[in-house]
């Protein structure tokens, strides 16, 4: 074992990291198991006293509140975002990495510089866009808009810069075109960063709440982070039906990066400032 590892100071701060980061998470699970008069006592306990799963059968069973549809248009919606979004970012980035044309780096520092942009900025051309082509109130307002955005085309143009230019002039020598060349060695190899901005891409569609609260309107086309703030009421809060829609919220998100951890850890390791 490596004097490292042997550190109790290490040890005692990564505890406490995961008691700060890991603490909110346990607390909210507890919170949904426990009744209603129990999650408002003073002084709180964590702990429920009685358990009880009444702030689940309410959440899923109730017709005013379609959780499982919420949950569903969510899912579909950040994934078919970020799966559009690692498209156009790694055929951007791998434009303005790789291939030589007129103005390429004036052009790459106009996109750049929509990142200091607020993004409120771009609410009211956006819904314009898409009262025009008839996509409010359905899952293309929330999937197509941001799928070029320009953090992605920068991530995936770094990675791409910092892969040897050896494979693909390989693949030209055998005949292959600028198409093949890049579905069959291009992206292979970038796997860790692909999957790297799918995880970030899905985890800032999943979480939205702004946009999609100015484009979805009918309580059959919200997402879950919209849907679920009608569990509050307004002069009374259940906390455990809250508690456990965050904790169905939370669920897809912690699933995803305990698969993919290592992807997003290579990917961010390989993605270094670079040109």
């Amino acid at each position: 074992m490596s004097r490292t590892a042997r550190n109790p100071l290490l040890w005692l701060l990564l505890t406490l990291l995961s008691v700060v980061f890991l603490g909110p998470l346990v607390v909210m699970v507890l919170t949904s198991f426990k009744t209603t008069g129990e999650s408002q006592a003073v002084p709180p306990t964590i702990w429920p006293g009685e358990w009880t799963t009444r702030a689940y059968d309410v959440l899923l069973s109730s017709p005013d509140n379609p959780v499982l549809r919420w949950f569903a248009n969510s899912m579909m919606a950040a994934t078919a975002h970020a799966l559009l979004v690692v498209l156009v970012a790694s055929m951007a980035g791998y434009a303005f990495a790789r291939m030589e044309f007129a103005g390429r780096r004036v052009l790459f520092g106009i996109v750049l510089s929509t990142m200091f942009v607020p993004g409120f900025i771009f609410l009211m051309p956006n819904f314009l866009i898409l009262d025009s082509f008839g996509w409010l109130d359905t899952l293309l307002a929330i999937v197509v808009p941001g799928a070029a955005g320009a953090f992605g085309v920068f991530f995936m143009r770094q990675f791409f810069l910092s892969l040897p230019k050896e494979y693909e002039e390989s693949a030209r020598i055998d005949g292959a075109g600028a198409f093949t060349t890049f579905f069959r060695i291009v992206l292979p190899n970038a796997m860790p960063a692909m999957v790297t901005l799918l995880v970030l891409s899905f985890l800032a569609n999943w979480n939205d709440f702004v946009w999609p609260l100015y484009v979805l309107f009918n309580d059959d086309s919200l997402t879950l982070p919209i849907g679920l703030t009608k569990l509050q009421g307004a002069y009374t809060i259940d906390y455990p039906v809250i508690m456990a829609g965050a904790a169905i919220a939370s669920l897809p998100v912690l699933v995803l990066y305990v698969f993919v951890q290592r992807y997003v850890i290579d990917g961010v390791a390989s993605s270094g400032v670079k040109g």
